[in-house]
């Protein structure tokens, strides 16, 4: 189905590109180009899957309790600021010891801030979906208020930025790919994931959540915790992911950490039909898509939101899918023995 979707938006899309006057065949030429032609668009393919795979987790994994999160960006630009912080309490310190420092700090941040959303479902039965999109703005607000503000660096003139962390707490690359290992974090992340909610009987008792609260209430299971902690542990995996953005991409915490990656994590998410494991290949695609947008606007003379667009039409795709899904004879599930 995730298939069917996306070759629908891409029929839509290239309808759109002609309607611009553009060869659709010229567009998907300089995607694959630009994401996978070459050993350098690998390169900036698998450092824009990266954070993908922790946001898209930050959504796949409150959703096995029926919880549909969306509030990762937030998670991720303070996971990202605690992790600066962090980094810079502990300049003296030796490299290790301060990027532990940074994940644990990332991560807290970015699993308390959702650990709210889990509590307000839990225990006052307030819509997740709206609370986590509105503290993601409230994140993003409180983000610029501090890096524009008590922890602005003077010498960042142009670019209001905090002072860049140590260079003993820069992450190095995967020895031979010249990748930050980031992506091997997020990878590693996705099969803990995989296995906590196919092999745990945690696992077990969020998908029978998921499937109906009030038989799992009746089992005795404790739905409020299991909520409460999906949604702390999705926060601290996009928490994760705005650490690593710090130490191995930006070196400090700025403007460029609002990327759109917790944005992007929910098409994921639902492209992988919330499967641990689906996300890495989806991550990468899109990853691809992302790195190939500036090519684009130089070959093609297209906005490098050109991108966006496209990935916005797979999104309608997916959704619509979802809805038909069991209601059409080609989507319904087939009975098995």
């Amino acid at each position: 189905m995730p298939l069917l979707a996306i070759l629908a938006a891409t029929a839509v899309f290239c309808a759109f590109l002609l309607a611009l006057g553009r060869s659709p065949a010229s567009f998907f030429q300089l995607v694959w180009t630009g994401a996978f032609g070459s050993w350098f668009s690998w390169r900036n393919t698998l450092s824009r899957a990266a954070p993908l795979l922790l946001t898209a987790l930050c959504v796949a994994v409150p959703a096995q309790l029926g919880l549909v999160v969306i509030g990762g960006e937030g998670a991720l630009v303070l996971g990202g600021l605690s992790a600066t912080w962090a980094g810079l309490q502990m300049g003296g310190a030796p490299g290790p010891v301060i990027q532990l420092a940074m994940a644990a700090a990332g991560a807290a941040a970015g699993a308390v801030w959702l650990g709210i959303v889990g509590v307000l479902r839990a225990r006052r039965g307030i819509n997740e979906t709206v609370t986590s999109l509105v503290m993601a703005y409230i994140a993003i607000a409180l983000f610029n208020q501090l890096v524009e503000g008590p922890l602005r660096d003077p010498a960042s003139l142009n670019k209001p930025s905090t002072y860049a962390i140590p260079k003993a707490a820069v992450l190095p690359t995967l020895p031979g790919l010249d990748v930050h290992p980031g992506i091997l974090i997020g990878g590693v992340a996705c099969v803990l994931c995989w296995l906590l909610i196919a092999r745990t009987t945690t696992g077990f008792a969020a998908r029978m959540t998921g499937g109906n609260v009030r038989a799992a209430q009746l089992q005795g299971l404790p739905v409020a915790w299991l909520m409460v902690g999906a949604c702390a542990l999705g926060g601290a995996l996009a928490g994760l992911a705005g650490m690593i953005e710090v130490a191995a991409v930006h070196g400090r915490a700025n403007a460029s950490l609002v990327a759109g990656y917790g944005y992007s994590g929910i098409l994921i998410a639902f492209l992988a039909r919330q499967n641990a494991l689906a996300i890495m290949p989806m991550a990468v695609l899109l990853g691809g898509i992302g790195a190939a947008g500036g090519l684009l606007q130089r070959r093609m003379g297209l906005p490098d939101a050109a991108v966006l667009v496209l990935q916005g039409m797979i999104f309608v795709a997916i959704l619509a899918s979802e809805t038909l899904y069991g209601r059409i004879r080609w989507f319904q599930p087939r009975a098995t023995a």
